[in-house]
């Protein structure tokens, strides 16, 4: 794959509609009684809505594939409806929303599951939920494991499990999910319920909420982020999973790794109608930008995205690709100011200007020395972490104390200029100490970012921010791999 397409702009205008995902799950319809309130009934103590409108849309399950169908994903569905009145008006809003349902399987005698929530004001006053929970035949069985079979055989770049609990996802049908999709390289992504996570084993990303990271755990995990690390690594030793993706609310994402590796992405600031249905658009987005073959880190900015624009809807609302892309227009700079090199104590004015504006200051620190894909690519994701970016750029005097005495070899005023162009970057501040402890001191920025392997625990200067990331440098690029290759080609005579 061309390495542009790693790029989330690439990915948001021509690697979405070309993806291919299937979604299997407990499938429903969301029904909503819009209407005001203005009274009490006289017959109880009650209040009357007067209903303006009734709407339906696809919900569960389906809820997923509208996500992924708005954002111009090719969606194949597979679930369990009945052949009644709301069944067929299920299959309607599948068609509408352009979602493939040939997985579908009706049911005579089953009750399609509907959800019908009654709001006054823009705010729910009940909910009633009609449903039969019963588990796929065996003869169901087969026939989805054919079906999946086939859109595996025709490509497929993801599958979400969306377990509601209402019967579809018996271990059975898990299982054979899960085996054929690690048979054939395509990631898996699941939604899980219940206390046991065993029937989700070999899963390349579950996705909990903390309600149901908690009930899994057997304890009230705390919404914080060791507190989630620690459980996550837990249910780890307990399960067979690739990683475990906590949606926070309002603290945002956590991904933990089996091998230990911890991604933190921050919640955007919002103000929040409704959450209905934003676990849904979570995983959509996220399987998306995984398909797609983005980073991890990229892939929980995407999803943390979509998120932030649901939430300020009322009702289940699915994302559509245009309203992500608007949203990433916004992120970037139209023109950047020439750069000026600032002293610490101006710098330090400036972050204080920010922060009394409620923007999040993210610092990382650095040489970039003959700046290169590696540096960039690590920048933008620092970037990702809040609103602001400044880089603490080492002096040429600390340079050649760090790096001997042949670096660097761009001086500190052109690296500088160099790094202030990068859209993803708002200011440069060039610190002469070997390391930036002093600098942090001053600037006491909200995110501390370093690059590597490093724990949280041994970076210089944690103390003066409110948290630090570790951001691991993308492999094969570096400026001494630069350098070598260049004295290589002299001596050869190729230069």
């Amino acid at each position: 794959m061309p390495a542009t397409e790693r790029y989330i702009d690439n990915f948001l205008n021509e690697r979405l509609p070309q993806l291919r995902i299937a979604v299997i799950g407990d499938v429903m319809v969301d029904r909503y009684v819009y209407g005001k309130v203005e009274r009490i009934s006289p017959e109880a103590p009650v209040p009357i809505n007067k209903v303006d409108t009734v709407k339906s849309v696809l919900g569960g399950a389906a809820n997923v594939a509208a996500n992924l169908a708005h954002l111009d994903c090719r969606v194949f569905l597979a679930g369990l409806v009945g052949e009644d009145d709301n069944g067929e008006l299920f299959k309607d809003l599948l068609r509408d929303a352009d979602i493939t349902g040939d997985g579908l399987i009706s049911r005579p005698g089953h009750a399609t599951t509907t959800k019908l929530r009654v709001l006054g004001a823009r705010q729910q006053m009940v909910r009633l939920d009609f449903e039969e929970i019963t588990p796929f035949t065996e003869a169901e069985r087969a026939r989805l494991a054919a079906w999946l079979d086939g859109k595996i055989a025709a490509g497929l770049d993801g599958i979400v499990l969306s377990d509601y609990n209402k019967g579809v996802f018996a271990a059975e049908v898990a299982e054979l999910v899960i085996k054929a999709a690690r048979k054939a390289s395509v990631p898996v992504l699941v939604d899980p319920k219940g206390n046991d996570w065993s029937k989700y084993n070999g899963a390349d990303f579950v996705t909990p909420n903390m309600k149901e990271l908690s009930q899994c755990a057997g304890y009230e995990v705390p919404n914080e982020g060791e507190a989630v690390v620690k459980a996550a690594m837990a249910l780890h030793e307990t399960y067979d999973f690739a990683n475990l993706m906590v949606t926070r609310s309002e603290m945002g994402i956590t991904l933990v790794s089996r091998d230990g590796r911890v991604w933190n992405n921050p919640a955007a600031a919002q103000e929040v109608f409704d959450v209905s249905g934003a676990g849904d658009t979570v995983a959509a987005a996220f399987i998306a930008a995984v398909g797609g073959r983005l980073s991890i880190r990229a892939a929980l900015n995407m999803a943390n995205a979509a998120a932030s624009i649901v939430v300020a809807k009322v009702g289940t609302y699915p994302v559509h690709r245009s309203e992500l892309q608007r949203l990433w227009s916004t992120w970037q700079p139209a023109h950047k100011d020439p750069y000026r090199p600032l002293t610490a104590a101006a710098m330090a004015e400036k972050v204080r200007a920010w922060q009394e504006k409620g923007e999040t200051v993210v610092f990382t620190n650095g040489c970039f020395d003959i700046l290169h894909r590696g540096h960039v690519l690590y920048l933008q994701q620092a970037a990702a972490l809040g609103r602001r970016l400044i880089i603490g750029l080492n002096s040429d005097a600390s340079c050649r104390r760090l790096k001997g005495e042949t670096r660097p070899v761009v001086a500190q005023e052109d690296r500088a200029l160099l790094l202030s162009a990068l859209a993803c970057v708002d200011d440069v501040v060039i610190f002469d100490e070997d390391t930036p402890e002093e600098l942090l001191e001053k600037l006491r920025p909200d995110i501390l970012v370093k690059g590597g392997d490093y724990k949280a625990e041994d970076v210089i200067g944690r103390e003066y921010a409110e948290r630090v990331e570790i951001i691991r440098f993308e492999e094969g690029y570096s400026t001494t791999g630069l350098i070598n290759k260049i004295a290589h080609l002299a001596k050869a005579g190729k230069l």
